[in-house]
């Protein structure tokens, strides 16, 4: 049988089926794990290996610095080597990373972050081409399951990793243990090894005719996925520090970080099945932005009021939740077949992640240079506003990114 010619989910025996969404759901929790386990204790970090607040907060944007190097050429790559294959070279990689970064000094730890970084730009990438190839009449369903494990393990990262950098195993030990995850996700996707789909001298009939590149509504998606991306990981890096600066303790201004990812759990399996039932998704767009201003206005004036600071963190979840499942949904509702999806998902993450990876570095050097997080967070008010903009053109039903 021709590569390209082996069915989909819909027509396998329920076992393949059910094996294939193990292994999404199990890549999916290595999605943010890794990443959300390090913000939290970059104070331990930081004092075991003497860095710099510029160092540190380098070391939180080495991810995003790696998916934007990466993503532009995944898609090419899945369709010469296979998507399934691509993904199973990504899941050794994390798991490489995550035992290489505990281990030495900063030099080791900056390395394994960034291998775990490439790792996860594949994910980012095929996660929803896999999706749309597989499950095309699920695709808000899948999406939504997908993030919840995203969220669910993301969230449990952040609120574990101050408890047990505490313990006597440290800091190295509360990066350590998240190899374990890693582990279980390589194992469970052995199986798909056996389906690896790839494109045979570029003749399968979904290839885009024509670069990704040139199309108008795809650079809107790209920035509308930036400046997402950029509140988001903004909020991964510096929560704990804006919290410490609201007077909460350390370990509290950790559970905050937490209680941010584990809001955008339900959030992130509702957003995808509204989105997909809607033409338009403009009115999400402009429902999401009003969250983040609100949010952004409580931490301003909280004065350390705790529940002003847990309002806003609950408006930031659900702006967090509903723009992240709008850019997944989009890579799917703005493209006819898998590959044009593999095709934007890249591009989208690879610009996108440059830009985000600005958002946290600028936010501690306004920091720095101020002394305080006011003018941070009118920056944020520029983020969001550009957010909207560009959602208002991406959100439009109808529209392909290569009409």
């Amino acid at each position: 049988m021709n590569k390209t010619q082996i069915p989909s989910t819909q027509d396998a025996p329920n076992r393949v089926y059910y094996l294939l969404l193990i292994g999404i759901l199990l890549v999916a929790a290595n999605l943010r794990t890794h990443i959300t386990s390090l913000s939290p204790i970059i104070d331990h970090i930081r004092s075991a290996l003497s860095l710099s607040n510029t160092t540190a907060g380098f070391l939180t944007t080495l991810p995003l610095l790696a998916f934007a190097l990466l993503s532009p050429f995944i898609a090419k790559w899945a369709r010469k080597y296979g998507t399934e294959r691509m993904i199973f070279v990504s899941l050794v990689l994390i798991v490489i990373g995550s035992l290489f970064r505990p281990f030495g000094g900063i030099i080791s730890l900056m390395a394994g972050t960034f291998l775990i970084g490439l790792a996860v730009a594949v994910f980012n990438v095929l996660l929803p081409s896999i999706i749309k190839r597989e499950f095309p009449l699920k695709v808000g369903v899948m999406t939504g399951l997908y993030s919840i494990m995203m969220g669910i393990f993301a969230s449990v990262a952040a609120a574990i990793s101050v408890p047990v950098a505490s313990t006597g195993i440290g800091w190295r030990g509360a990066l350590l243990i998240w190899t374990i995850l890693s582990a279980i996700g390589l194992v469970a996707w052995l199986p798909q090894l056996r389906r690896n789909r790839r494109v045979v001298n570029n003749a399968a009939p979904d290839v885009p005719k024509r670069s990704i590149w040139r199309s108008p509504l795809a650079w809107m998606i790209t920035i509308n996925m930036g400046m997402q991306s950029s509140i988001y990981y903004i909020m991964v890096a510096w929560l704990p520090n804006m919290m410490h600066a609201q007077n909460l303790d350390p370990v509290v201004a950790g559970y905050m970080l937490s209680l941010f990812q584990m809001l955008m759990i339900p959030i992130n399996f509702i957003a995808p099945i509204i989105a997909a039932k809607l033409k338009d998704q403009r009115s999400l767009i402009i429902m999401t932005s009003a969250c983040y201003i609100v949010g952004i206005f409580g931490f301003l004036f909280a004065n350390g009021s705790f529940p002003i600071i847990i309002a806003s963190i609950v408006f930031f979840s659900l702006s967090g939740g509903f723009s992240f499942s709008l850019i997944m949904m989009f890579f799917s509702l703005r493209t006819q077949n898998a590959s044009e999806a593999a095709d934007i998902s890249g591009m989208a993450q690879s610009v996108g992640y440059l830009l985000a990876g600005c958002g946290p570095l600028l936010f501690g050097a306004l920091h720095d240079a101020t002394g305080g997080w006011t003018i941070p967070y009118y920056v944020m008010f520029g983020i969001t506003a550009a957010y909207l903009l560009t959602g208002l053109i991406a959100g439009k039903g109808g529209k392909f990114v290569h009409e």
